[in-house]
């Protein structure tokens, strides 16, 4: 058995210092966490710090397994259940390392068990939750870890992971919001060339074949189907290797710097596609700096890392052009502005939480603000959608029966006369 001279944070935020004993470091580190507190340093017999809670003042400096290959990346629900359960369980009392020592037993859908128990042995070791889970960079992003990181530092643990699940849950809630507006009109979509594909490739050319042997002078429109019909049954493998080859230009072209470029500029100032686009990107851009500065991240390391979860590359540009303008002492108000990216009402906004010293809430303010705008643009669009691919796809369908039923008529007619 040997001493242990620690220094820890208490559930207040306030450090505590002692000295206990142990047969080793590991051991230590349980009866720390075990009276409930946080672990900051813990000096060996030798003297030598075995355990350093904030490690290097930059989170990205930290150390990283080599050719680790981490599981499947989980979804934002997934990351916000096991934020939720995590701080449920230290909210409740229990210390870091029997709260990790549960989840493993706990289902927790996309961070499965054997990272719990890595994180469980990490800590044990002396790591940090914060250093623990950078060892997991495809499960925990730079977002996550900066403000457990904070949490650490500021002994506000509970409170942060708290702020972490309701920040994962509302970005989830957002996202399958969208994506429930989009299923239902690719799917009209979908269905609709499926059904006219096999209609202009298999069924009209058997009442073409009934017209051929009639010998009768065919009207417009059924010659005009009847010319597609001839294409779509001669050469269908073509157009779906044109239709795949296409695609695949298309998606490499959008994969390079310019047309990246130019399809995201065009989601932000396209007609119908930017009200959807405007306030999810907006929105998500003040909701991660507002929960990131809120829980004491310095603004340059937020604002790089808002820049890298916002999925746009545009405003990934005016972040980093706002990044360099704090950088040499401005305001971000002032270069979010001059980007010309920004809305007004989020510059002023910014500006005004600047004056007051409030910074975090201006910003939780307007994310709540772009969520309503979202909620609204989406409901205004599928009402549009909806009745737009029915008289779209009616007007298809339509032309095709039209050109089939005239070329009936003529027949039926042709006949009476003879």
């Amino acid at each position: 058995m040997a001493n242990f001279n620690y220094k820890a944070r208490n559930d207040g935020g306030e450090m505590v210092s002692g000295t206990l004993e142990a047969a080793d470091r590991s051991a230590a580190l349980s009866q720390i966490s075990a009276l409930g507190l946080f672990p900051v340093s813990v000096e060996s017999p030798q003297g030598e710090a075995s355990a350093n809670v904030h490690g290097s003042s930059r989170l990205d400096a930290a150390p990283r397994r080599p050719f680790q290959r981490g599981p499947a990346k989980p979804s934002l629900q997934d990351l916000a259940n096991f934020t939720r359960q995590l701080a449920n369980l230290l909210k409740a009392g229990m210390p870091l390392t029997g709260a990790l020592n549960s989840m493993t037993n706990l289902e927790s859908k996309g961070i499965p068990p054997k990272i719990c128990n890595a994180l469980l042995s990490d800590v044990r070791e002396g790591k940090t939750l914060s250093n623990a889970m950078a060892l997991h960079p495809n499960s925990f992003p730079d977002m996550y870890l900066n403000m457990v990181k904070a949490g650490e530092t500021s002994g506000s643990m509970v409170e942060v992971l708290t702020r972490l699940a309701d920040h994962y849950e509302r970005f989830a809630e957002v996202r399958s919001k969208v994506t429930t507006a989009l299923v239902y009109p690719l799917f009209v979509m979908g269905l609709g060339v499926v059904l006219i594909f096999i209609f202009m490739s298999y069924i009209l050319p058997k009442f073409m074949a009934i017209f051929d042997g009639m010998n009768v002078n065919l009207p417009t429109s059924t010659r005009i189907l009847q010319g597609m019909s001839d294409f779509f049954s001669a050469y269908w493998w073509m157009i779906i290797i044109f239709g795949v080859v296409f695609s695949a230009l298309i998606k490499r072209y959008f994969a390079t710097t310019n047309g990246k470029r130019r399809l995201h500029g065009w989601l932000l100032t396209a007609p119908l596609v930017s009200r959807i686009a405007r306030p999810t990107y907006f929105g998500q851009f003040a909701r991660t700096l507002g929960a990131l500065m809120q829980n004491g991240v310095p603004v340059l390391t937020a604002l790089k890392i808002t820049e890298n979860v916002v999925q746009n590359v545009v405003l990934q540009g005016a972040i980093a052009m706002t990044r360099e303008a704090v950088t040499d002492g401005k305001t971000i108000a002032q270069p979010l502005g001059r980007s010309g990216v920004f809305p007004k009402l989020m510059v002023d906004l910014v500006h005004i939480g600047e004056q007051t010293g409030d910074v975090p809430a201006a910003l939780d303010n307007l994310a709540d603000t772009y969520d309503n705008e979202l909620n609204i643009s989406l409901r205004v669009i599928t009402t549009l959608i909806e009745p737009i691919l029915i008289v779209v796809i009616a007007g298809v369908v339509g032309f095709m029966l039209v050109g089939v039923l005239q070329a009936m008529f003529k027949i039926t007619s042709s006949i009476g006369k003879t």
